[in-house]
């Protein structure tokens, strides 16, 4: 296949990775490359990627970045493909490093309750590979039936468990990353304690592939609780749910799982899977509580949300628990056949869920855009999705006015602009506005300590 058309730098960096590379290892051209160009946050790059780079191995991805960087050429790095931020969308003249294939348990040990595993791994086998030794994968994003782990951590993705259990830093010990010139360095450590030097392995989660391209992660796995409790509560009204789970945080009721979505939701819900949720309430909360004293705490809870809401139903039943969360997982997947979805991702202090939530619908209202919200509602994280004309090519004005305003929001209520999905390209436009002048410099000088020549990942995060 010939060269693209594309410059001396590209085409010594294809010739080259033709040469170093195992035979199937890069693909160039339209049909090789198209898959590569974007994530699923709806946004779209200018052109495509140049090539794709199909690592088995981390000696590949060091032998791509450090002719890349040689040769300045930009790096993108790609797990599934399933962030919603924009950070994996791969442009004119980039090489996508794709770590999908680097995908094997490599360890996993039942004393430690740790696991040794390559960035392909999709997070729900991990989990279940846990499962079989009475253990699991702690953090649990919406599309863990689909996301990497390595993809989790470049974002430091949250999810449904964050409650209680944290975000994926919070799991993650130690790394073995490739630094933009092609060194392999491995930081943290195996053991449950350790503050030796900087914390360079908090520092890479969450970093975006713009420091490095994570090749292993030793991460930290959690006993499976004895029991949990499952609470549905619907609200006449979303404001409603939100008060009610600003409550329980009040009352220090510490759930696993807090799951709240509004009617909008709820119905594209129905009208995807079958499902009759919306004819329940204006909103759901899906509450779950686990360990020992699961059944007393769900009890707590349910006494609480019986002065709130319209109707509150428990179960213990693990079937009808997975329905309902199911039911859950499914909400983007709905949204998604309603149109072209740009998603927003904002957290506020817990006290403050509720005038965020008013104020959303109000932004909708006055911009008229569709916005249909769901919100990990523990931790004040709140997904407001903008639903777009599908055949329309741009993001109308309106829609970028309403998530400026929702990012106003958030900021103005004591929050910020994203609580798990990364900045990525899609909000970095408003990012100076939360970090300040002074850190958004210190920032930048770090990127240039890991990746002095801006190739890895270029135009996201920062």
């Amino acid at each position: 296949m010939p060269l693209p058309h594309t410059g001396p730098s590209a085409a010594r960096l294809l010739a080259v990775l033709r040469r170093e590379l195992p035979e199937g290892a890069l693909g160039i051209g339209p049909e090789a490359t198209a898959p590569y160009a974007a994530d699923r946050s709806g946004s779209r790059p200018d052109g495509e990627p140049l090539a794709v780079v199909h690592a088995t191995r981390a000696e590949h991805v060091q032998t791509a970045l450090r002719h890349a960087h040689e040769l300045r050429v930009p790096v993108v790095p790609r797990g599934a493909g399933t962030g919603l931020s924009g950070g994996a969308n791969a442009g004119t003249g980039s090489v996508v490093v794709d770590l999908s294939r680097m995908n094997r348990i490599l360890e996993l040990s039942p004393e430690e309750q740790t696991a040794v595993v390559e960035p392909g791994v999709i997070t729900a086998e991990l989990d279940r590979a846990a499962g079989e030794f009475a253990l699991r994968y702690a953090p649990d994003p919406a599309s863990a039936a689909i996301s990497t782990v390595g993809g989790n951590i470049a974002t430091n993705a949250g999810g449904l468990r964050c409650a209680k259990y944290g975000v994926t830093r919070d799991a993650v010990l130690g790394l073995d990353a490739v630094l933009a010139d092609g060194t392999l360095i491995r930081t943290g450590r195996r053991t449950v304690k350790g503050v030796t030097g900087y914390d360079l392995t908090a520092l890479l989660t969450g970093s975006e592939g713009t420091l490095g391209v994570i090749t292993a992660a030793t991460v930290r796995l959690r006993p499976v609780p004895e029991s949990t409790a499952t609470v549905a509560a619907y609200f006449d009204t979303f404001a409603e749910g939100a008060e009610a789970v600003s409550a329980l945080t009040a009352a220090h009721v510490e759930p696993a799982m807090a799951e709240l979505l509004d009617g909008p939701v709820l119905a594209a819900v129905d009208a995807a899977q079958g499902t009759d949720l919306r004819s329940r309430g204006g909103a759901l909360l899906l509450l779950q509580c686990d360990g020992r004293a699961a059944e007393a705490e769900a009890e707590a809870a349910v006494r609480l949300l019986r002065k709130h809401a319209a109707s509150v139903e428990t179960t213990t039943d693990p079937v009808e628990a997975d329905r309902l969360l199911t039911a859950r997982r499914l909400v983007l997947p709905s949204l998604e056949r309603l149109g072209r979805v740009l998603i927003e991702d904002i957290a506020v202090p817990r006290a403050q869920l509720a005038p965020a939530v008013r104020e959303i619908a109000a932004i909708a209202e006055r911009h008229d855009v569709r916005i249909f919200t769901f919100a990990h509602a523990a931790d004040g994280n709140l997904h407001p999705i903008l639903v777009l004309d599908p055949d329309s090519p741009d993001v109308p004005e309106a829609a970028w006015q309403a998530a400026s305003d929702i990012f106003a929001t958030a900021l103005r209520l004591g929050g910020t602009l994203t609580g798990e999905h990364g900045v990525g390209t899609l909000k970095r436009r408003w990012l100076a506005e939360e970090l300040g002048a002074e850190q958004h410099a210190l920032q930048r000088r770090v990127k240039a300590a890991f990746d002095p020549h801006h190739v890895l990942n270029p135009g996201k995060a920062l």
